[in-house]
């Protein structure tokens, strides 16, 4: 290579000579174009559950859960009465001391199952 003169080679796709200066000013370029416009996503609607029963809620948890529903695990009782988890946790375990409800296996400390006692 004699000095002063860059560096050249053939491109294997084109044929044509290309030197390396120019070879990495394409390859930096070539990633440069349109941006990607994201899509937007659907947004959930945060729900608003009630942190104390009121008294409807409070007559359909001991009159109709029992006898409605199979099973009975504090997500289901969060979302058909509308109240947070915690406070479902609460009622489920209140309603096992009564006897109108039983666990169904072996207490599990995240997730405790019940049914109906009949």
């Amino acid at each position: 290579m004699a000095k002063g003169k860059p560096d050249t080679k053939k491109d294997p796709k084109t044929g044509k000579k290309v030197t390396l200066l120019s070879k990495a000013k394409n390859a930096g370029g070539a990633s440069k174009g349109k941006k990607k416009k994201w899509s937007k996503s659907k947004i959930k609607d945060k729900l608003d559950s009630a942190v104390y029963f009121n008294q409807e809620s409070y007559d359909k948890l001991v009159n109709d859960l029992p006898v409605k529903s199979k099973v009975l695990t504090p997500a289901v009782v969060s979302d058909k009465l509308k109240i947070g988890v915690s406070l479902a946790r609460k009622a489920l375990r209140d309603l096992e001391e009564r006897g109108t409800i039983r666990l169904v296996g072996d207490p599990h400390s995240s997730l405790k199952i019940y049914t109906r006692a009949t």
